[in-house]
């Protein structure tokens, strides 16, 4: 499957097997994708994991 990374539009081809929810790596600008739709291939830049400060 390919698609573009939405912060350089660069192309990005995935296995068959990604699966939603899934992080990928953008080879280009090196930014952390998320997967939020299988079919069609869509992705978004991945949330910034939060600090939970021991709660």
């Amino acid at each position: 499957m390919t698609t573009a990374c939405p912060e350089c539009d660069n192309g990005l081809t995935v296995g068959s097997g990604t699966r939603l929810s899934e992080i990928l790596e953008c080879g280009d600008c090196r930014s952390e994708l998320e997967v939020v739709s299988v079919e069609p291939l869509i992705l978004a830049i991945a949330p910034e994991a939060e600090e939970d400060w021991g709660e």
